[in-house]
């Protein structure tokens, strides 16, 4: 199979920043390299001052403008997808009102007071991403963001927005007026025969959706004139009344599979598919792509169709197309091109099906001859790529976490990991967001599960406490991928670091890893125990700090007692050690003792213990081992 046309992916967001003081074009420069975006506008007399300031930055695109901004806005309106002002609300109101049209197709705005307190989403919320923006710029600013939407408030999904990490098409509808009556707690009423059930999961156990199927709904007593949520390949009923609301999102699930004969025209291809899905009651927004024989890859209509339609073209070979078993075969044909059956074949194959939802149709006029045929696929086709972040949450604290990885998290559809963790980084959340908890003897299916949903063209967090790459699930991940020969490109992958409980726990007691240092976990449930020995052996005799991670367990109480003791008989007993529990969230306790008076019993999987090695020592509570620096008696601290 090979694709002759790959559609585009997402378009991406063309953000322009509005800052006409110094200061707000400091926190635009701060923001550009997490929001890339298209320019920054800055008075006349502010730009010689900042392209001083940022003259090592050559990527930066700063504009400047004498008198009125109200030129500029305008100028940036149409061209730009969201709109960043570093002004006061007020300011900004009166800049756009005069410019705003429809929230379907204004740019998101997004107003920063000067000094970078708070971030607030000040129109186009949904639509035009000012909501999403507004978490994003706080996140890398370490801001308050202000929203204050309806569905955010209550903790509600943004239904014109539900569709979109799925690849589904927003089909027409009453969206204001269906969005109000959600944010009123009256019934929603879903029909749903396509597309996936994900997004199910973002619903509390009280919201007010009723799931009906279109044969019982008209029975259901006191629904009828409920709003509806649509979802499927097949275009609404019409309403019986106009009090009646509906929304529609159309999966893509139709697969169109094509035959013509050499130079036929777009047009009658494109009317022939119109026939088609019309007659069947079809949405043309769920047409998934298009498919034919691989002699048709250089076929001119098919090439204009999926290039107008951002479709993919999917081609096959004879051979393919042949193997197939179609109700319509013909001799015909499979002289002409060596397979009774190109329409019908290519559909079932793209689909992935057994079924065709429609044979083959015929058509013929002086702009030449198609045939046409339509499957549907079970998994709706999402041009989106699939990206994965895996990110390191740190040790608990919000604090703690990188301003990256908190942009990471706010940019996912699902973020994955075990319930403790995510519970932690629970107030990040957002409601537009699949939040999926696993026990934490569950990796391999948290890392299958992760890769399965990026490949499906979801962004996917996957989140490990620490560093995801330090005992986390970072490498988990990745060998999934490589098992599953990953091309290294599809889903995208990006590792957000994170501060690691040995950095934690050194934080917290002083310096104690100015030299050669080590991790080793006592958990054998991967290792053998002999292994784990072996490296505690080595460490011993290299004299390394070291730190032991999964110290103890209720089943696995001996470990520590003989790491503790292999240690003991390369180091002295007065060697300073550090015992941390919960660094940085509620209960924690850090001790600093000395490896002969430390108690096992008061050590759990959420501790960490870190061992100095031979010239580490205590001082006021604070544990230190030397670089090797010779320390001028001059330094001494003088009392008083």
């Amino acid at each position: 199979m090979t694709i002759a046309f790959k559609a585009a992916s997402q378009q991406k967001s063309r953000i322009v920043l509005i800052a006409p003081t110094l200061a707000g074009c400091h926190q635009g420069v701060q923001l550009w390299d997490g929001l890339h975006p298209l320019e920054l506008w800055t008075r006349a007399d502010t730009l010689t001052t900042v392209e001083a300031a940022v003259e090592t930055a050559t990527d930066l695109v700063i504009q400047g403008y004498s008198g009125s901004l109200a030129p500029v806005v305008a100028n940036c309106w149409g061209r730009a997808t969201q709109l960043v002002f570093f002004l006061p609300v007020g300011a900004v109101v009166r800049l756009i009102a005069p410019l705003l049209q429809h929230k379907a197709q204004d740019p998101g705005v997004v107003a920063i007071d000067d000094t970078g307190q708070f971030v607030v989403s000040v129109s186009g919320g949904h639509q035009g991403g000012a909501d999403a923006l507004t978490r994003q710029c706080a996140a890398l600013l370490g801001a308050e963001p202000v929203i204050t939407s309806a569905s955010a408030g209550q903790q509600l999904p943004a239904l014109d927005l539900l569709g979109l990490p799925y690849g589904w098409q927003r089909g027409a509808g009453d969206w204001t007026e269906v969005a109000a009556a959600l944010t009123q707690q009256r019934p929603i009423v879903v029909y749903q025969t396509c597309g996936g059930h994900l997004w199910r999961q973002l619903l509390s156990a009280d919201a007010p959706f009723h799931f009906l199927d279109q044969e019982t709904a008209s029975t259901e007593a006191g629904l009828e004139l409920s709003p509806k949520l649509w979802i499927s390949d097949q275009l609404p009923p019409e309403q019986s009344s106009e009090k009646s609301l509906q929304v529609c999102w159309h999966p893509r699930t139709l697969w169109l599979g094509l035959g013509c004969e050499r130079g036929t025209s777009a047009e009658l291809i494109e009317t022939s598919m119109e026939q088609v899905l019309r007659d069947r009651n079809l949405a043309w927004s769920s047409i998934a792509g298009i498919a034919s024989i691989d002699l048709k890859q250089d076929e001119v209509a098919f090439q204009t169709l999926a290039e107008q339609y951002q479709w993919p073209l999917r081609c096959f070979s004879a051979a393919q197309l042949a193997a197939l078993a179609v109700p319509n075969p013909s001799d015909v044909v499979a002289q002409a091109v060596g397979t009774p059956s190109v329409a019908e074949a290519a559909a079932l194959l793209s689909a992935q099906s057994q079924e065709l939802l429609v044979t083959k149709q015929v058509f013929k006029s002086d702009q030449g001859a198609c045939t046409v045929a339509v499957a549907r696929a079970t998994q709706a086709y999402n041009a989106r790529p699939g990206h994965l972040y895996l990110i390191g949450s740190g040790p608990g604290s919000l604090a703690q976490l990188t301003a990256a990885a908190r942009t990471a998290l706010l940019d996912c559809d699902v973020v994955i990991g075990y319930g403790l963790y995510l519970e932690l980084l629970r107030p990040l959340f957002h409601p537009n967001q699949v939040i999926e908890t696993s026990k934490i003897t569950q990796e391999v299916q948290r890392a299958e599960r992760a890769v399965t949903l990026a490949q499906q063209g979801l962004t996917v967090g996957m989140v490990s406490s620490g560093d995801c790459g330090i005992y986390g699930m970072g490498g988990l991940v990745l060998e999934c991928l490589a098992q599953g020969g990953w091309d290294g490109q599809t889903p995208g992958v990006s590792v957000l670091p994170g501060i690691t409980a040995l950095q934690a726990v050194a934080a917290r007691v002083g310096a104690p890893l100015m030299h050669d240092f080590c991790a080793i976990s006592l958990s054998d449930l991967l290792t053998p125990w002999q292994v784990i020995e072996n490296r505690l052996e080595a460490a011993a005799q290299g004299d390394f700090v070291v730190a032991l991670y999964n110290p103890r367990s209720q089943t696995r109480t001996q470990g520590i007692k003989i790491a503790l003791e292999i240690l003991g008989r390369h180091r002295s007993p007065d060697t300073p050690v550090a015992i941390a529990r919960s660094l940085y969230r509620s209960g924690e306790s850090v001790h600093c003792l000395t490896l002969a008076t430390v108690d096992v019993t008061t050590i759990d999987m959420l501790t960490v213990v870190l061992i100095g090695n031979s010239r580490t020592f205590l001082h006021q509570d604070h544990m230190i081992t030397p670089r090797g620096y010779q320390v001028s008696t001059t330094s001494k601290v003088k009392p008083g």
